[in-house]
Order: C-alpha cells, then structure tokens, then sequence
C-alpha cells in the first residue's frame, strides 16, 4: 500500500497453482498434470506473461520488479532463459531471493520435508499447503501462537516484529497453495549447489536436455539492473548464498543487510516495521 499510496501503480501477480490463480484452458484443478509444474515454468512462461500484460495495459515499455523469495528465483529463470525480458526491466529488487540455496541444506526441517514428498500420495504431482495447516492455525489463540512458533521454526524467530493480531488475516491468503514439484525442485537445488534446471533422473535428463545432469541456468544472461536485499536471521536464504549471488550478477545495483539481527525471511513482507 505504501506505493500505491505514493502514487506508483502497482500490480501484484499470483504464482500458478494458488488460489488465485488456478484457471487453466483445457486442465482441471484435480489432475496430476495440472499440478505437474516447478518455479521454472512460472519463470519461462508465466512472469513473462504477467509482465507483457502489464506493459501492454498501461502502454509502457519497461517496469520496475519487486520479488521476494520464489519471486526472484522466477525472475532468474526468466530472465536466463528468456533474455530479451531483460530490457523490460527499469529495475529489479530482490527480497530475501532464493537462487542460491547450498547453505540452506543445514536447515534442521529439510530431511523431514524430503521424507513428506516421498510420500506416493504426495509425489503425484497434487497441491501442497492448501489449507489444512490454516484451518489447525485458526482454531483457537493457543493454536495460533503454536502456529506462529511453528513458521518461526522454519523462516526464523522475530517475536518482535510478529503481528499477532494481523496473524489470521495472512492465514486467510497465505500459505496459498503450491506443487510438490515446486518443492522437489527446491530441494535439489539446495542438495546439488546448483542453481539448475528440473533433475528428471538419468535417463528422461538425457532425453529433455541431452546431457546427464539438468542445465545450470546462465547467469551472464540475467543483464537487468537487480539490487539486493537480505537479512542474517533468515533461516530459509542464507546470508552467504546471497553474497556469492550478487558476485555473479552481470548488473549489480547495491545490496542491503537489514540491520535488525532478527529480521527473517517472511519479515519483509510481514513484519510491523517492513
């Protein structure tokens, strides 16, 4: 709101696969293929997309980007994948950007998370996080601080940043829904050290991509102006992973460590002094 009430016009896309943005032409919502999906083709198909209808509907050639977390990784695909994005880019600011993810393979929930996608009924491809932990989250004020420690467990603690009144109100749209793939291929980039595309396995690698091992995305392509914003208590993007990030970047613009030690990943867009 800050923004719009400084008069920027601000558009806020929806990643595939959440509440929002469940339409499909010729897909339904129940089926494995729908959900069959990672943050690549939100990157190489649908941001572009998002980013061309803006452009169009206001009659301008270029726009600033605000991601946070997913929303970067999706620009970074987009912008290797599909370069000529980067000229419709004035600027781009990467909150808390999950690209580089190695360090993030010491999180003490990652094993469990990798076990829960083995699940067979899980890895069929169907939505992740659709409103289960919500419900639970919303029972009753005991619940809902279980909940708060819960999430503060994963992204970090700030209790001090943590709005607890407005807590319900961001459980009525987040989390909003997601793939398993999305997850998976999460999961490999932190394992690997690689920022890379889908691993399908040996075999189906060698038929998709010609080679043994999922193309690593080519970060001399991402030419846009990107400045970077990072926190030391965030427990989902490590402060070191950012640093060697922006040593890659073709066209950094600056980066900033938010000075509050407890800042977390989800406090740039949730905490009271965001």
């Amino acid at each position: 709101y800050i923004l719009a009430d400084l008069g920027y016009d601000v558009w806020l896309g929806n990643a595939r696969g959440n509440r929002y943005s469940k339409g499909h032409n010729t897909l339904s919502v129940e089926s494995e293929a729908f959900w069959d999906f990672s943050w690549h083709e939100i990157g190489y198909y649908d941001l572009p997309a998002m980013i061309n209808y803006v452009l169009n509907t206001t009659n301008n050639d270029k726009l600033h980007y605000i991601g946070h977390s997913q929303g970067c990784t999706s620009f970074f695909v987009m912008c290797a994948t599909r370069p000529e994005f980067n000229n419709k880019i004035i600027s781009m600011q990467a909150l808390a950007p999950a690209v580089y993810m190695s360090e993030t393979k010491e999180h003490p929930y990652l094993r469990i998370v990798e076990l829960y996608l083995k699940n067979p009924v899980i890895t069929r491809n169907k939505g992740l996080l659709n409103g289960e932990f919500k419900q639970i989250c919303k029972m009753s004020s005991d619940t809902l601080k279980t909940c708060m420690e819960a999430i503060f467990s994963v992204i970090g603690r700030n209790k001090k940043e943590f709005n607890l009144k407005m807590f319900p109100v961001v459980l009525g749209h987040y989390p909003a829904g997601s793939s398993a793939k999305q997850i998976r291929h999460f999961l490999q980039i932190i394992n690997t050290g690689r920022f890379a595309e889908y691993d399908y396995g040996t075999s189906e690698n060698l038929f998709k991509y010609r080679q043994f091992l999922p193309p690593i995305y080519n970060m001399t392509r991402v030419t846009a102006p990107i400045y970077i914003h990072y926190s030391a208590n965030d427990l989902l993007v490590n402060q070191i992973d950012v640093e060697h990030l922006y040593e890659d970047l073709v066209n950094p613009m600056g980066k900033y460590l938010v000075p509050m030690k407890e800042f977390n990943h989800m406090d740039f867009l949730w905490a009271i002094n965001a």
